[in-house]
């Protein structure tokens, strides 16, 4: 397990990470292969949507270019209070606190299920992937963004050693271990990487 696959860890990072991630993250998760991931959804306006590891807010954006309300969850009040500054507590975006493993929402409630740049950072990813699918809505969709594990050996070291990384096949497993049965995996980045990203589009079984 990563230094960083550790919540206490994890909220003590982005307690200070908070207030440049928007700066920093633009290098790594931009604009977009926040388009890309996007389109390949379906999003009808008037979706419930759910952004969990919702950080700051830069997916949140792009999911209200589509939806009308967006419920938003994080571990991190650092992060939550960045992303308050931009939509308020009480617009568009409704705010939760929460861990990714244990969603404080009722089953089959969300019609889309999103989330980017936050697996990596859950001890249990099954646990999580499995409660995206709970909470989606039978036929609705989740989609999950994480960091694709690096080809050379050297940042294989760095990566197992900071937080989750994974491959096609390891996201095969974790999402069949969390009960999905159709998905699909894509991988996409800025020009200098482009293959930082893995993105799964995964059916809520019916």
């Amino acid at each position: 397990m990563g230094v960083l696959e550790d919540k206490s860890r994890a909220r003590l990072f982005y307690k200070y990470l908070s207030k440049v991630y928007d700066e920093v993250n633009s290098f790594i998760w931009t604009e977009n292969m926040r388009r890309e991931a996007l389109g390949l959804l379906s999003i009808d306006r008037d979706d419930r949507v759910l952004d969990v590891g919702c950080g700051t807010g830069f997916a949140t954006e792009g999911l209200l270019e589509h939806v009308d309300t967006v419920h938003g969850l994080d571990q991190s009040a650092h992060q939550m209070e960045q992303a308050f500054g931009k939509f308020g507590k009480h617009g568009r975006v409704r705010f939760f606190r929460g861990d990714a493993e244990r969603l404080p929402f009722r089953d089959d409630t969300f019609d889309v299920v999103w989330s980017s740049g936050s697996i990596e950072y859950w001890p249990n990813p099954v646990d999580g992937l499995a409660e995206l699918r709970r909470v989606g809505k039978p036929g609705g969709q989740a989609l999950v963004v994480g960091p694709n594990y690096p080809s050379r050996e050297l940042f294989q070291r760095l990566a197992d050693a900071m937080m989750l990384f994974y491959n096609e096949a390891e996201a095969d497993r974790m999402f069949e271990a969390a009960g999905f049965e159709d998905f699909r995996h894509f991988t996409h980045g800025p020009s200098y990487s482009p293959d930082i990203a893995i993105t799964t589009v995964a059916d809520v079984p019916e």
